[in-house]
């Protein structure tokens, strides 16, 4: 019997050694946010979704911009995630907690999420001088153990980080915008909280110094490694800070990727609208491939491109897009999507030259985006080209 155990226990040895390792576990994300909504009523008594149904996961670490115009709901969304808004729908999580469950009856207050945020008005103390609008969070929550001098070189550490350190005993009217951002920022880690909330932080400040701090923003993300959500409705701000960029439209998340893919293959026609500037063709798709390219037939002629919108068939009504950027002229001819065209007009805006091309004798614009400082002679002729690879297909 002895022997017979042996074996047995051998062979499940074996077997196990020969199994292979199972797959680690996916990281729990910094925010899981499932099915949530929240509702607004109107004046004239209607009930619209400022947030509709959302589900999102906001991994550890990352920086996640939530894009989108005035009013589609990006500002509600974040301040779901703070707990200064009760969804009416859904749950959030952080970290294995849940922050808010509308069907189990859970929300917990802003005050108890370990969740820092930033305003748009920044919501200094005018009262307190920095020093003090940076402790404040520091005297709540699980905070309020800490002693005097162990608040004091949490606050000036992270001014120190800030480079505000000699402003400590300024009050917020005796600063700059820009400084009252870092001193909101300052406030926002001092915390330590690991997730932070920006709600269009920049808006107020100069383009010079918005650029100067969306810089700093990043680089701070980087080296504390916090987690970041980011609200804003400016496309160039989204794509230099945004791991990932979320667009919300009508409060609804239309396409979660990076800001690459965003900006090259947009989900479907409102987002490609919304995020740049756009050439646009429209026609009727002709050909469909395995590969996931298409043909075109548009008042221009075929068009081939090398993407498509999920689902498209044969005989359906879209529009071939591109980006500015991707349109070629005079290039070799080698085929693909060529036409003759007239400058209309060509303006010089610093770090490009913006050109309008009027095509043969139709009817149709297209933009041109090159980088140097020589406009092109208008009414003069050109070859526009753009790549099979640079166009789109969306529906319409």
């Amino acid at each position: 019997m002895a022997n017979v155990v042996s074996l047995d226990t051998g062979d499940v040895t074996a077997r196990e050694a020969a199994a292979p390792p199972p797959a680690p576990a996916a990281p729990e994300p910094a925010l899981r946010i499932r099915g949530v909504r929240k509702m607004y009523r109107r004046s004239d008594g209607e009930s619209v979704p400022a947030v509709d149904d959302t589900t999102l996961d906001i991994h550890e670490g990352e920086v996640l911009v939530l894009l989108g115009a005035s009013g589609c709901g990006k500002s509600t969304f974040l301040r779901c995630i703070a707990g200064l808004e009760k969804p009416d729908a859904g749950s959030i999580e952080s970290r294995g907690k849940v922050l808010s469950s509308a069907e189990d009856g859970v929300f917990v207050p802003p005050e108890q999420r370990d969740i820092s945020m930033i305003f748009q008005s920044y919501a200094l103390w005018p009262h307190m001088t920095i020093f003090k609008n940076v402790a404040y969070p520091l005297t709540t929550g699980h905070h309020k153990g800490l002693t005097r001098e162990q608040v004091r070189e949490r606050v000036m550490d992270v001014l120190e980080m800030m480079g505000i350190a000699h402003l400590a005993e300024q009050h917020p009217a005796q600063i700059s915008g820009g400084q009252q951002q870092r001193v909101a920022l300052a406030r926002a880690l001092v915390k330590d909280s690991g997730i932070v909330l920006f709600d269009e932080p920049l808006s107020n400040v100069d383009a010079r110094v918005r650029d100067q701090l969306r810089v700093e923003i990043r680089e701070m993300q980087k080296r504390l490694g916090f987690t970041a959500v980011y609200v804003t409705h400016d496309q160039e701000e989204a794509i230099g800070m945004a791991d990932r960029i979320a667009v919300i439209d009508h409060g609804v998340v239309a396409h979660v990727a990076t800001p690459r893919e965003v900006y090259l293959r947009p989900a479907n026609l409102r987002v490609a609208r919304f995020i740049g500037k756009l050439n646009e063709v429209e026609g009727t798709v002709t050909a469909v491939r395995d590969d996931g390219s298409f043909t075109v037939a548009t008042a221009l002629g075929d068009i081939e491109a090398a993407t498509g919108q999920d689902g498209l068939r044969t005989g359906q009504e879209i529009a071939a897009v591109w980006r500015p950027d991707r349109t070629v002229l005079n290039g070799a001819d080698d085929g693909g999507n060529r036409w003759p065209g007239t400058v209309r007009t060509s303006e010089f805006y610093g770090s490009f030259t913006d050109s309008r091309i009027t095509l043969g004798d139709r009817d149709h614009e297209v933009m041109h985006w090159a980088t140097g400082d020589v406009p092109l002679e208008t009414g003069g002729s050109v070859r526009l080209s753009v790549a099979p690879s640079d166009v789109r297909v969306l529906a319409r």
